[in-house]
């Protein structure tokens, strides 16, 4: 049944989404949709959120923030066995906070040298530019 749903779906000079239907005999429905632009788009956008999402700066996010959320779960494990009563919420809590503090201060870093560098690149540029 199902290669009779693809045969039909291939062999039609105009590519549209069909939907096959029941059989009397009880077979299932076979679902065909064809590839138009919009997928070829949402391929790309997939593709490129990959990308960012192995770049190094990304990388380095995500560990500086679990790395701040290790550190706090820890330290709320800690102080609860030297006495002090506190739930799961609230470390859980404060390791969102400092995991988000510490991906702040990094990201805040980065915008900074990258100004720094910009600032540079234009000073070198006007002194070659007054030069010639």
């Amino acid at each position: 049944m199902a290669k009779k749903a693809t045969a039909k779906a291939s062999t039609g000079g105009k590519k549209s989404s069909k939907r096959g239907t029941s059989t009397p005999g009880g077979g299932t429905s076979v679902a065909v949709r064809s590839r138009s632009q919009s997928d070829g788009n949402q391929s790309d956008i997939v593709d490129a959120l990959i990308k960012l999402l192995q770049s190094p700066l990304v990388i380095d996010l995500l560990a500086v923030g679990a790395t701040a959320a290790l550190a706090a779960i820890t330290e709320s494990r800690s102080s609860r066995t030297q006495g002090a009563i506190g739930s799961s919420k609230k470390a859980l809590k404060s390791a969102g906070k400092a995991a988000a503090a510490a991906v702040g201060r990094r990201l805040q870093n980065e915008f900074e040298e990258i100004t720094a560098a910009s600032k540079r690149g234009s000073d070198e540029r006007t002194k070659a530019g007054a030069r010639a």
